[in-house]
This record gives structure tokens, C-alpha cells and sequence, in this order.
């Protein structure tokens, strides 16, 4: 198996390295201490075409696939989780399910916009009293005439309240099935419809300036025909949105994860302790060794999953491994990196300080550590 990238992959994850250097770096730090939305960054990344990335020209889309996706979130996360996840959670839970499940109309209708970054959308799954029991959703949605009535509150849900957001995907029980179980579909609520509100940014230990928030839908009315692929699918839809999400996390983690090798090289350098550089030391080195050694593992965990998914085998299990390994190498090397940079680590101006911040999540977004494991025990048979 070759994981080397063909010219046009590195000219992609070239490109976008760049502009991580030159256009989020300088500002991004000023966002993230304000907890505001980087509008001028989204807005350079629509034109770079970004987000169209896996999507086809047909709709606005790049004609690429969710590997160069991958890469892109990766790169960006080497500077700053916050643009990352923007990225991600508008690609792969905001626009794919309508690419994968959408009508033509809805596709027509939605995509083209979503793929030059014109607008935003979301994915509501989780709820305040369900987190990884997705199953347990509670918010209801009662098919009325020829509309949709939508009760019920997500919470934590990523690009969901900024003024380019136009619509938020929810997952909702619409009925029982003949086991008694619930029947859960997916259902498109357009931004501004009567009945649903958005609640106030959340105050975040990390990814402060990204844009989450909590969802209510108070009698929420919306046309029977923005239901999203089959009634009663929705569960089965979701989780393989998930499973594809999960390498694109994995691949935020390894940016996140190599960010700290970059910082901690840079630091090791030039600071001087005992009259020679701490690079010098055998103790940081092997820091920053097991630190490339986890960045490195973990990309070529991601590598594998993004392959078999595109080569149409199953790749669950590879991505939870992905997922879990990748998550769990960026907090550890988050928290060497801070170590490295001693007393500098802990202050907003390094960013290893904000790395150090957003690591955390990405062991509990997109599916926990423990429902990894749960999901990888499950696959060998357990």
C-alpha cells in the first residue's frame, strides 16, 4: 500500500499550508482570546474552494474527494483547530449528508452555496440529556398535513448561529417502528424558520473561535419535503456521516498533534538554558521524538481509513482506530509541547497554549474514546 501523495495532493496540501501561515496565523490569535467567528478567513477559504472539496463540479464542488478534504483540515489545524474544525464540521456533517441522502432539489438547492463557503451548515445530533446515546434522541417531529412540527433542543452543535449558517440538519423521532423502537429521521430546517432558536455561544474551554450552540425548536414548522433520505433512516444515515467524520477528525488531531512538533522545534532551538540550547538536551529531545513518532502513526491510521473508504470497503473499525489513536496523540502532545515550552506553554501568546486548549475535545466530539473502543471490540466480535 503507497501512502505517497500524487502531485496534485501536494500542490493541495501545499497551498493550503501556505495560507495557514500567511493568512490564519497572524489573526487568529485575536479571534480566539475574543471568542469571535474568523468571517475573512471562511470567507478566503469559499474562494480557494475548500469547501467544495469531495463534492462534484456539477454542484459548485472541486471534483475532489474526502482524502483531499483531510488534508486540507489538516494543514489548517497545524495552526489552529478552530479554522480546522469550521472546515470540517461544514463539509462532512453539514453539507454530506444532503450530498449523500439530499433529493436533486435539495441538492440543487443547497449545495452550490455550501460549496463556495457562501454559507454554512450544521448538523444537529446532539441533544443536552443525549450525548453518546444518540438512540436516546427525544426531540420529536409530528408530520402534520404537508409539514414537519419539530419539538425538541440539540446542544453542542458546531456552525450553527453565524450569519453565514443557512440550515441545520436534526435528527428527530418521527414515529415507532414495528420492534417498538424509535423511528428516527433526518429532517432540514432552513436558518431563521418560526419555532427555532438559537441560543448564545457556549463559553469554551478551547476552539474559541469556532461557533457552537445550543438548538430549540418550539413547535418548528417546516415542509414535509425537506425530509432528508428515507423516513426511519436517519439512524443508519448518521452513523455512516459519522464514521467518515471520525477520519476527518483524526486528520484535525494529526495537524494538531504536528503543530506541537513544529512549535516545540522552533522553541528548543532558541531557548537557551545552562548556556546551550534545551534542543541540546537528551531529555527534550526524546520528547519531541515521541511526539513525530505519535504525528506520524496516527497519519498513516487516517491514510488507511480515507483508503478504504474510497476504495468502497468497510472501514469502521479503521477509522474509530484512526479516531481514537489520533485524538488521544494530540493530548498527549499538547501536553508535551506545553511541558517543552515550561512557563511560556501557559501564557494565551504561545500556541502551544491554545493547542493545549483544544486537544481535549477531539477525544469526546464525533464519538468518545470509550465509544471508539466500544466500536473497534464490537468489529473483531467481542
Amino acid at each position: 500500500m503507497d501512502f505517497r501523495l500524487t502531485e496534485e495532493q501536494e500542490a493541495l496540501r501545499s497551498s493550503v499550508r501556505e495560507f495557514a501561515r500567511e493568512v490564519v496565523a497572524p489573526v487568529i490569535a485575536e479571534h480566539y482570546e475574543r471568542h469571535t467567528f474568523p468571517y475573512d478567513v471562511i470567507r478566503q477559504m469559499g474562494k480557494m474552494g475548500l469547501f467544495g472539496l469531495p463534492f462534484p463540479e456539477e454542484h459548485g464542488g472541486m471534483g475532489g474527494d474526502y482524502f483531499a478534504l483531510c488534508l486540507a483540515i489538516e494543514e489548517l489545524a497545524r495552526v489552529d483547530s478552530s479554522v480546522a474544525i469550521t472546515l470540517e464540521a461544514a463539509v462532512s456533517l453539514g453539507a454530506m449528508p444532503i450530498h449523500r441522502y439530499g433529493t436533486a432539489e435539495q441538492r440543487d438547492r443547497w449545495l452550490p452555496k455550501l460549496c463556495a463557503g457562501e454559507a454554512l451548515a450544521a448538523f444537529g445530533l446532539t441533544e443536552p440529556g443525549f450525548g453518546s446515546d444518540a438512540g436516546g434522541t427525544a426531540t420529536r417531529a409530528v408530520l402534520d398535513g404537508d409539514h414537519w412540527v419539530i419539538n425538541g433542543s440539540k446542544a453542542f452543535i458546531t456552525n450553527s448561529g453565524t450569519d453565514l449558517t443557512t440550515l441545520v440538519t436534526v435528527t428527530a423521532v418521527t414515529g415507532s417502528n414495528p420492534d417498538g423502537s424509535k423511528e428516527l429521521s433526518s429532517i432540514i430546517v432552513p436558518s431563521g424558520t418560526p419555532g427555532f432558536t438559537v441560543a448564545p455561544g457556549y463559553s469554551k474551554v478551547g476552539w474559541c473561535a469556532s461557533d457552537t450552540h445550543e438548538l430549540t425548536f418550539d413547535d418548528c414548522r417546516v415542509p414535509a419535503a425537506n425530509l432528508l433520505g428515507e423516513r426511519g433512516r436517519g439512524y443508519a444515515q448518521f452513523l455512516r456521516i459519522l464514521d467518515e467524520g471520525r477520519i476527518a477528525i483524526a486528520a484535525l488531531a494529526v495537524g494538531l498533534a504536528q503543530g506541537c512538533v513544529d512549535e516545540s522545534i522552533t522553541y528548543a532551538r532558541q531557548r537557551q538554558a545552562f548556556g546551550q540550547p534545551i534542543g541540546n538536551f537528551q531529555a527534550i529531545q526524546f520528547k519531541i521524538a515521541d511526539m513525530e513518532l505519535r504525528a506520524h502513526t496516527a497519519r498513516l491510521a487516517y491514510y488507511d481509513a480515507a483508503a478504504r473508504m474510497l476504495a468502497g470497503a468497510d472501514f469502521k473499525r479503521q477509522a474509530a482506530i484512526a479516531k481514537l489513536y489520533a485524538s488521544e496523540g494530540a493530548v498527549t502532545n499538547a501536553r508535551e509541547a506545553t511541558q517543552i515550552h515550561g512557563g511560556y506553554g501557559f501564557m494565551n501568546e504561545f500556541p502551544v497554549a491554545r493547542f493545549w486548549r483544544d486537544a481535549k475535545i477531539l477525544e469526546i466530539g464525533e464519538g468518545t474514546s470509550e465509544v471508539q473502543r466500544m466500536i473497534i471490540a464490537r468489529d473483531l466480535g467481542l
